[in-house]
């Protein structure tokens, strides 16, 4: 199993409450995350894109960082870790997306790889006058499907001639190109997100499910490996889940419950009105998940929540699900919940063993 995180780069993380680790993203807090990820062996490190808040009392996500230079400030200060930015596809033109992924090669070879989002919360994108109309909904991955085949186009040969209905090239060039390639990730989980990750995507991110229940995103891992079959390509799978680890399963649990008894509502009421404007896509969108009011809380994504051996052996159950490479994982306090999973939770980890070696190497930071 490879492991990764989801940094930090909008304040308070993925806990949408009053009473988690309140915090600003800042280009420190995100080094001293991702290089203690390198340090533990993780394999990679993505940040998302978020250009409007949900405000409420904590302004959720209000305050975010730009996910491309963050991540070029990031490619200088480590040096293993792969490292994924998140295109807002909507105001970064294909070829810009290119040159940049470029310019963070040249930086990190080898090491970086672009998240592609179609975008969903309309705000982001009419507040500066770019959203182009609620049609857009319906047209999302058509789009998007230009989009990429332009930016790999540039990257691969580049230039481009493309002719299509969102972009027109002309005879647009990119050098230098990048050393090795960048590998394209999207988090699509809708029919027509599938389709399109199994067309363009090297690696597919998929949200956990449930509350411990380590498996239950799997037949949505399934649907990815039945549409890369239909298009002749073997597309990985990376699972996002909160972990939430202690000294027993008492003390890790209390600290979920006093999380969600502080959750912000009126945050989460503009996450709930906003998931509910898109009446043109599919019904099986991640943004339905996202607003479903079951753990709105942490953006419903799949929460483990234990002592450090259940967390370990709920990371196991995930590492058996056919088709899936690995785990994306986020934290209530990162600094700390780091630390806590490289030294306590993953010297536990089966799946983890074959590269870490002991725990007492792992402990001393040797993989």
């Amino acid at each position: 199993m490879q492991l990764g995180v989801f940094i930090p780069i909008g304040n308070n993380g993925w806990l949408i409450s009053e009473n988690s680790p309140q915090y600003m993203p800042t280009f420190e807090l995100n080094k001293i995350v991702t290089q203690k990820a390198e340090h533990y062996g993780f394999e990679f490190a993505l940040s998302m894109i978020k250009l409007r808040g949900f405000g409420g009392k904590t302004e959720f996500w209000d305050h975010a960082l730009e996910s491309f230079t963050l991540m070029a400030g990031l490619a200088a200060v480590t040096s293993r870790i792969n490292l994924y930015a998140t295109a807002a596809t909507l105001v970064m033109p294909p070829a810009i997306a290119a040159r940049m992924a470029s310019t963070i090669d040249s930086i990190a070879p080898g090491r970086f790889g672009i998240n592609l989002v179609t975008g969903w919360q309309r705000p982001e994108y009419s507040q500066m006058g770019l959203w182009p109309g609620d049609d857009y909904f319906a047209k999302r991955y058509e789009y998007l499907d230009e989009y990429t085949t332009v930016m790999r186009e540039l990257l691969e040969s580049g230039s481009s001639d493309f002719q299509g209905e969102f972009f027109q090239m002309d005879d647009c060039r990119l050098s230098p190109r990048p050393s090795q390639g960048v590998k394209i990730v999207c988090a699509g989980q809708s029919g027509a997100g599938l389709s399109f990750t199994a067309k363009h995507a090297d690696y597919s991110f998929c949200f956990g499910k449930g509350f411990n229940t380590p498996v239950a995103f799997a037949q949505t891992a399934e649907r990815l490996r039945q549409a890369g079959a239909q298009s002749g390509r073997d597309i990985a799978c990376y699972v996002l889940f909160m972990v939430i680890a202690d000294d027993t399963d008492e003390a890790a649990l209390a600290r979920w419950e006093h999380y969600k008894a502080g959750a912000d509502e009126e945050a989460i009421g503009w996450l709930m009105d906003q998931g509910g404007k898109d009446n043109r896509s599919g019904k099986d969108t991640n943004v339905r998940q996202m607003a479903d009011p079951t753990s709105a809380v942490n953006i419903n994504m799949g929460t483990l929540v234990g002592s450090y051996p259940k967390v370990a052996r709920m990371l196991d159950e995930i590492d058996a699900v056919k088709g899936v490479a690995g785990v994306m994982l986020t934290f209530d306090d990162f600094v700390t919940g780091l630390e806590v999973f490289g030294q306590k939770v993953q010297p536990l980890m089966q799946s983890r063993t074959h590269v870490l070696g002991t725990p007492q190497d792992v402990a001393e930071g040797v993989s």
